[in-house]
């Protein structure tokens, strides 16, 4: 689906509110909020290198059914300030933290991408006082990690979709201003046209590559394994059969999380890591049964 080509059918929800909260190291984070104010609330977490307007497919459809949806850009990206200092997985939970408790947001279902699901598996480990506030969790296509042990046996790297080895992660902050392009290529089914990846690459450019290499050396290293089981509460994992990310790490996340369902996007379902810009229709709707179940 192209970038003009979005549901047309699905009118734009004129009932929207821009606004900052300021974190509690000083930093500006710019949130945008669509839909009724009554609305079941409904949060969307972009990841590594993205920002909250890839959502875009997704906060029209919500908002108009009635959700109430927040986005925010993390620190460094989209609209939000860009610091110098912060960017690491930590950081970014005490951000969303932040975030929430500002808005004053409970009752809550979070839909993480990619990184965005680190930060969940983050705030859940360390905020344990503010768990209350989210009652669902909607997880995109990411791994418990990125990095893979040498001393792991044979196949366990396959097995968790660590795609990097330690020198290829270290490699990838390193030349990040060359390899970015190819990457974010890399996240998108072949059918995605010209103009999406384009776009995708001008969000992408919002931070900058010596922010975002500091990012993704610590994001590759994290392992969440041991978070996963302490998740109670209803969680949809979502892989894709042909993104970056083998779908068979992502399925173990679900298998480790208690009562987890999870669902996998074929390859004529267009299951990229950006599924849900390729494949909104879709997407929208198995979030939206998930969030009625």
């Amino acid at each position: 689906m192209a970038l003009t080509d979005m549901q047309s059918n699905i009118p734009a929800n004129p009932r929207t509110k821009t606004g900052t909260i300021t974190t509690n190291d000083g930093v500006s984070l710019t949130y945008n909020q669509h839909g009724p104010d009554d609305g079941k609330q409904l949060l969307f977490i972009h990841g590594w290198r993205q920002t909250a307007a890839q959502w875009k497919k997704q906060v029209q459809y919500f908002a108009q059914a009635g959700f109430r949806v927040t986005t925010y850009d993390m620190r460094g990206h989209g609209d939000s300030a860009k610091p110098s200092f912060g960017y690491r997985i930590s950081r970014l939970a005490a951000d969303l933290n932040d975030l929430l408790t500002k808005l004053d947001h409970n009752d809550l279902t979070i839909v993480a991408h990619s990184m965005g699901c680190c930060v969940i598996w983050a705030f859940w480990d360390l905020y344990v006082n503010s768990r209350k506030l989210i009652n669902k969790l909607v997880l995109v296509d990411e791994p418990a990690t990125l990095v893979s042990d040498p001393n792991w046996p044979e196949g366990k790297a396959e097995e968790l979709s660590a795609i990097f080895t330690p020198d290829a992660a270290f490699n990838t902050a390193y030349n990040m201003a060359t390899i970015t392009p190819s990457l974010i290529k890399s996240m998108f089914s072949s059918s995605v046209p010209e103009e999406d990846y384009n776009w995708t690459m001008k969000q992408n450019q919002k931070i900058s590559d010596r922010n975002a290499a500091a990012l993704i050396a610590d994001h590759a290293f994290n392992d969440w394994s041991d978070v996963l089981p302490r998740i109670d509460i209803p969680t949809l994992v979502i892989a894709g059969e042909i993104s970056i990310l083998s779908a068979t790490g992502v399925e173990w996340v679900a298998s480790q999380i208690p009562g987890a369902r999870h669902y996998t996007f074929t390859a004529a379902e267009k299951g990229s890591h950006f599924v849900f810009w390729e494949n909104p229709v879709k997407f929208n709707s198995l979030v939206h049964s998930f969030l009625k179940g």
